[in-house]
């Protein structure tokens, strides 16, 4: 089977690297977390994970694609058995990986399901130290932006809690085939220090959830929907108060730890 045999499939949101140089600088950059093994997702017909099997890491790759599955299989002997997982990686069970080590998280993501990949990452962020690999541009420049930023969102917060962003470097159409409409980016994101939030985790998701789904209004306002339901202890309020005039979009990661615990003390929130 030839590469130009596998046709990228719209379904599957693929879009096929091309460019050599651009996938050895992809390969270069799991370099950040040395030793630990690396799960590729969305492999393709191979053009990074030919740059990641010369590293000689302990390499896993996960592909749903039939086509790209045979392909790889021809193509890349030492990714047989165990090693090539055939499969959606957003319902791997990543604990049973590499003896439930910890390792490099990276990959050439399908646009349509990159958030969904980033939130199963959080879900497992003590065995993913590290994340690499290219995505779309605006949501590279959303997930790295900071407060104040009109592309700081949801999951710019989530994801800023337990790691550091980089935006490394913007990739061309005419990387892929075929060519996406949008410009991609390559990012990549390390765990920070913090093992705890200081807060209640679910109820710090429920907060910036509600908050950015009415992200031009102010707090005291895109609260009302989660307020509405709860009985006010005494004093309630008055915690709310420094926060009650901003826009989501202003608020750093600890200022929504700090909201996150107002609500639980002044309304009981869980």
């Amino acid at each position: 089977m030839r590469r130009r045999d596998v046709r990228p499939k719209k379904s599957l949101g693929q879009h096929f690297l091309v460019d050599e140089s651009i996938a050895r600088r992809i390969a270069v950059t799991v370099d950040a977390a040395p030793g630990l093994p690396v799960l590729e997702v969305g492999p393709g017909t191979g053009a990074l994970t030919e740059h990641l099997v010369a590293k000689g890491r302990d390499l896993n790759v996960v592909e749903l694609d039939r086509e790209s599955i045979a392909y790889l299989r021809e193509h890349f002997p030492m990714l047989r058995g165990e090693r090539l997982i055939e499969g959606d990686f957003l319902r791997m069970n990543l604990s049973t990986l590499f003896g439930g080590k910890p390792f490099v998280l990276t990959g050439n993501y399908p646009y349509n399901i990159s958030s969904q990949i980033f939130f199963k990452m959080l879900d497992n962020r003590d065995l993913i130290p590290c994340c690499t690999g290219m995505i779309q541009r605006e949501v590279a420049v959303r997930l790295c932006s900071g407060p104040g930023n009109r592309d700081y969102g949801i999951l710019s917060v989530l994801l800023q809690a337990w790691y550091d962003t980089e935006y490394l470097f913007t990739v061309e159409e005419t990387a892929f085939n075929p060519p996406p409409k949008v410009k991609s980016a390559v990012v990549r994101f390390t765990r920070n220090n913090v093992t705890d939030l200081g807060c209640n985790e679910r109820l710090f998701r429920r907060v910036v959830k509600t908050t950015f789904n009415q992200r031009r209004k102010m707090i005291r306002v895109s609260l009302k929907p989660l307020l509405a339901q709860l009985t006010p202890r005494d004093g309630a309020g008055e915690g709310l108060l420094k926060y009650s005039t901003l826009r989501p979009e202003q608020l750093s990661v600890q200022d929504f730890v700090d909201l996150t615990n107002i609500l639980e003390h002044e309304y009981g929130i869980d």
